[in-house]
């Protein structure tokens, strides 16, 4: 990997200049901007990644040993190099030279070159914390999973790789430059860490206007930067007689500083490096929603989802706070301690008293953020804040199983507890600002009434845009006549993750409703829209689509493709161009692409499934075949791959070794109802129907309102003769699908009073 010399790259042109502005380094911006220039250089930003030195390198690289899962690594020094003795990719110890270091604290982890132009992330970190905190030791950041060599986990493997997975956050200007023909990279970067010019744009027109050379005269409106981060200019943030919460003078009308952050604090999904400061955030991403792997269901960090996602949903953000309100932009601080940052806007006499927060003053109880942004600790001793400075709610807990503060501090009390404790304190309490919290519950059990719980938090603007994206997403699975027109209606939402939610929730659907709805959005002006909306109506002939629309979908499209090939060093940017050219007819352009993505990762089942779903669609059932097996021999409890195989092997009339297929794959995945659904129908159709009806009960346990599981249910116990238990089912069917006429139908008739 070769650093860049200053200004070195080419661009491709976001904008229109004959070619961009080049990056000149955050040295070139301290003479004009010492204090913010000093304050950055004491940052994290400014040791986000670093060259191997004696200066930056802090673990102990004295001849330490570290034994993790009966492998024991030794940190030593070699000729002046940092060097590690370790499992490499096929198990045995070699030697490897650390040549830079990732992160500073509260851990520091290490990168290793690896062939291909990779580096590779270590497993094994150093706490950098101090010792009397439980610091200055080398420790393992798996250290139940114990990945091995082989494993996508495991240092070696394609999920450490510091090009895919942390390089854009941590240098400026980061260039990612995957050659999928040849395997291998060119990454480049400007700066090796997180500069001036990550947040502020590439500087070199800047620099000429502030010195007055060239042509600098045509840059006086905007200084010469891409992107102005001016929005709290002249703001003033102001208490109100009797009002103990401060107001913003002028309301926040622009999210620059906000997109800003936003790359590198969000759980995201690169699918552009074509970008700089300035760009629209979802011209080169695709944030997260609040999906349950990800966030409870009132939206309370779960997995590590860093703070954009979270802070979306204050009430804070709603008030018009951005990032820079609390935090200083250059040293990454608060802008004060304790609870005095908070005390800016939230009156100390109303708050920060026992009156508000019921416990003994000075204690640490008292912190603002012990209630309002409780913290989880992810690389298991980094603890992060939550900044959706929510309300506690132990109430939820109680109803949905959710966390609270106090019980987080209070872990022998019970959520009854707390929830009693703040309900004889607050006898009248405020709800919060996430009211979302029961729809989404509902949606990820498949509860009755989620359709219409999800519907009003689409409808209610009020509501942050990221819930209101969540509910959308999740209404696309329940789709009927009633939820049509609200997903409809969101495609013309001013907020863009709204927009992407409402294409996401229609891509599956019959190509009639795809056809009336998504051609406007082919044309959105921002990228992730108008490229899954292109993606969306893909396979649909040129014919069908409205006048005017082929060419502005054959352009989203290929934005929609050149995504999938910018991760192309990944196995989902390629199933996802394998499945596309399944669906335009590419047959062997999809095999083709599939190997590809086994070649990269042959761990990853979906491209196997993928894979053998193409050679089925060509009448190849024993290639398909050979394609699963081979996968199971390298993930053998890949319940997916399990379950495609038994299809497999139902399609080859291998009855009995598909049973078993169908059988393994529902024990495997117990929360998955597509497994046991099918596995209890192939019980049926061989003539189990005791055993069928066993399955789908089982089932039923886990998912309860379950659509699949309770109509074939239903018609398995009315063939047995069991009406009473056929009608009860269909009766919660009903209650799940209250707008569909086939159901009611079936209610009415087994409800009916047998002929005479």
């Amino acid at each position: 990997m070769a650093r860049l010399a200053l200004g070195a790259l080419v661009l491709a042109a976001t904008i229109t200049r004959a070619a961009p502005p080049a990056y000149v380094g955050s040295a070139a911006c301290a003479p004009c901007h010492t204090g913010e220039h000093a304050k950055w250089a004491g940052s994290q930003h400014a040791r986000a990644m670093q060259e191997a030195t004696e200066r930056t390198v802090l673990g102990r690289f004295d001849g330490a040993t570290f034994s993790h899962a009966g492998v024991t690594s030794t940190f030593s020094r070699r000729d002046g190099k940092f060097m590690v003795r370790t499992d490499g990719p096929g198990g045995a110890l070699a030697d490897f030279e650390v040549k830079y270091t990732f992160g500073v604290f509260p851990l520091q982890q290490y990168l290793v070159p690896f062939p291909g132009g990779r580096l590779q992330a270590l497993g094994v970190a150093w706490d950098a914390r101090p010792a009397s905190a439980g610091g200055q030791r080398w420790f393992h950041l798996y250290p139940d999973d114990t990945p091995r060599p082989g494993d996508p986990l495991h240092w070696t493997g394609i999920d450490q790789t510091w090009n895919y997975q942390c390089a854009d956050c941590h240098s400026t200007n980061v260039r990612k430059r995957w050659d999928a023909a040849a395997r291998r990279y060119d990454t480049t970067w400007s700066e090796i860490d997180v500069g001036c010019e990550t947040c502020h744009g590439p500087g070199a027109e800047h620099l000429a206007w502030a010195k007055k050379e060239g042509d600098w005269e045509r840059w006086n409106a905007s200084k010469g930067l891409t992107v102005a981060l001016d929005e709290r200019r002249g703001v003033t943030w102001g208490l109100a007689a009797g009002v103990p919460t401060a107001t913003r003078s002028t309301p926040r009308t622009a999210q620059r500083e906000i997109d800003a952050c936003a790359p590198c604090h969000a759980r995201r999904e690169q699918f552009s490096d074509d970008r700089q400061a300035g760009t629209p955030f979802l011209d080169a991403f695709r944030p997260a929603r609040l999906e349950p792997r990800l966030y409870h269901a009132d939206g309370q960090q779960r997995d590590e989802v860093y703070t954009w996602g979270s802070f979306l949903q204050s009430k804070m953000y709603a008030a018009g706070v951005t990032c820079a309100d609390c935090h200083d932009p250059h040293s990454g601080k608060p802008h004060a301690t304790g609870n005095a940052v908070c005390a800016g806007c939230h009156a100390p006499a109303t708050f920060d008293t026992p009156a508000h927060h019921h416990h003994p003053g000075g204690s640490a109880e008292t912190a603002c953020v012990a209630c309002h942004m409780p913290a989880t600790t992810y690389m298991r001793i980094d603890p992060r804040h939550d900044h959706s400075l929510r309300i506690p709610r132990p109430d939820r807990s109680v109803a949905l199983g959710t966390p609270n503060a106090c019980n987080q501090c209070h872990t022998k009390k019970t959520a009854r507890w707390a929830a009693d404790a703040v309900a004889r304190w607050y006898p009248r309490p405020k709800a919060g600002f996430q009211p979302y919290a029961e729809a989404l519950d509902a949606a990820e059990h498949g509860a009755p009434g989620a359709q219409q719980m999800l519907a009003a938090v689409v409808r209610d603007a009020t509501q942050p845009a990221i819930a209101r994206a969540t509910a959308v997403a999740a209404l696309g699975p329940l789709l009927d006549p009633a939820t049509l027109p609200v997903v409809a209606t969101a495609l013309r939402d001013p907020d863009p993750t709204v927009r992407a939610a409402a294409v996401s929730a229609l891509a599956e659907t019959d190509p009639e409703t795809r056809l009336a709805h998504l051609g406007p959005l082919l044309g959105d002006r921002v990228r992730l829209v108008r490229m899954d909306a292109g993606r969306a109506l893909a396979e649909l002939p040129e014919a069908r689509l409205a006048p005017g629309d082929a060419p502005r979908r054959d352009a989203a499209l290929a934005e929609w493709i050149a995504a999938q090939r910018f991760n192309g060093d990944r196995p989902e940017g390629l199933v996802n161009l394998g499945t596309l050219y399944a669906a335009q007819g590419r047959s062997e352009d999809a095999v083709t692409t599939l190997d590809a993505a086994l070649a990269l990762d042959p761990t990853y089942a979906p491209a196997a499934v993928n894979l053998a779903d193409v050679h089925r669609a060509l009448g190849r059932e024993a290639p398909a075949e050979t394609v699963l097996r081979a996968a199971l021999t390298r993930t053998p409890d890949a319940a997916a791959v399990h379950h495609a195989l038994g299809l497999s092997l139902v399609r080859q009339h291998r009855t009995d070794e598909a049973l078993r297929a169908l059988g393994r794959a529902a024990a495997l995945a117990p929360d998955d109802p597509r497994f046991a659904y099918v596995y209890a129908v192939a019980q049926h159709d061989t003539g189990d129907r005791t055993g069928a009806i066993e399955a789908l009960e089982a089932a039923l346990a886990r998912h309860p309102y379950e659509p699949a599981l309770l109509s074939v249910l239903v018609t398995y116990e009315e063939e047995a003769g069991a009406a009473s238990k056929a009608l009860a089912h269909a009766r919660v069917l009903l209650d799940v699908r209250p707008n569909d006429p086939n159901v009611r139908a079936l209610v009415d008739r087994l409800a009916a009073p047998p002929p005479r």
